[in-house]
C-alpha cells in the first residue's frame, strides 16, 4: 500500500517535469527565431533612422509650423468679446462652497469667460 502511494506522488512530478522540458526547448526555438530575426534586421534600422530624421525635419516640422501660423492668423480676427450674462437657473449651481478661496469661483476660475452665479466680475 505504500508503493502505491509513493507511485501516485511521484507521477505527477514525472508530468510536470516533462511539461517543463517541453515548455524550455519551445522557449529556445522562439528565442533563435527571434535573435535571427533582430539580426537580420539590424543593416535595415539604420537606413529606417534616416529615413525618420529626414521626415521629422521635411514634414513635421514644417506641418507643426503651419498649424501655428493658421491658429494665430484666425485668432487676429476673432473677437474677445464677453458673452451676454443669462442667469439660467440650472447653471453654477453652488450647493457647497468650494474649498478654496471664497469658496464661490472654481480652481481654475478664469473672470473673463467664467461667470459666478450672479454675472461676471467686475460688470454690475
Amino acid at each position: 500500500m505504500c508503493t502505491n502511494l509513493f507511485r501516485s506522488i511521484r507521477q505527477p512530478e514525472r508530468k510536470m517535469a516533462a511539461f517543463g522540458r517541453i515548455s524550455q526547448v519551445l522557449l529556445r526555438s522562439s528565442l533563435t527565431q527571434t535573435r535571427r530575426q533582430l539580426s537580420a534586421a539590424a543593416g535595415h534600422g539604420e537606413q529606417s533612422g534616416k529615413t525618420w530624421k529626414i521626415l521629422t525635419f521635411v514634414v513635421a516640422l514644417p506641418g507643426v509650423g503651419v498649424c501655428m501660423l493658421n491658429t494665430f492668423l484666425k485668432e487676429q480676427h476673432h473677437s474677445h468679446e464677453q458673452p451676454e450674462f443669462v442667469p439660467y437657473t440650472h447653471l453654477r449651481i453652488r450647493s457647497k462652497r468650494f474649498p478654496w478661496g471664497d469658496g464661490n469661483k472654481s480652481l481654475f476660475h478664469n473672470p473673463h469667460v467664467n461667470p459666478l452665479p450672479d454675472g461676471y466680475e467686475g460688470h454690475e
